[in-house]
């Protein structure tokens, strides 16, 4: 994540259609432009795009990436929700995996970086990189 410091990572279970499940685990889902919100019915992950299972027939009116509900304790909603109204944190997906036959998203609580903060990040990782090479 070069946008952001993540500062916590928590998991939740998701809401979807049938359909939807299995084509999660035929590996058919982008976070790309997604996030997570917390509203009034809850914790929810928006703009994920979630395409239409090879399989499944005749889906009309089907939106790839309709609002899905994350499937979360009251207090856990409430500390998320306490969490995002400090300034500059907010809830960032991260992935999507199967967890005894379960569907789960990790997400992160997050800060966004300034852009020394992201210089300060790749001259780290180069670091790194160089340090491994001098090592092997």
């Amino acid at each position: 994540m070069h946008d952001y410091e993540l500062l916590e990572r928590l998991e939740a279970g998701i809401s979807l259609w049938g359909h939807e499940v299995k084509a999660v685990r035929a590996g058919n889902v982008s976070l790309k432009a997604a996030y997570v919100t917390i509203g009034p019915l809850g914790a929810a992950l928006l703009n994920a795009h979630i395409g239409k299972y090879a399989n499944a027939g005749e889906l009309s009116g089907y939106d790839p990436t309709r609002t899905r509900l994350l499937l979360l304790k009251k207090k856990e909603i409430a500390y998320l929700r306490g969490k995002t109204h400090e300034q500059g944190l907010t809830l960032v997906p991260l992935s999507v995996y199967t967890k005894r036959n379960l569907l789960k998203l990790e997400f992160a609580l997050a800060r966004g970086k300034s852009k020394f903060d992201k210089r300060h990040s790749i001259k780290e990782r180069e670091w790194k990189r160089r340090k491994q090479r001098i090592l092997n």
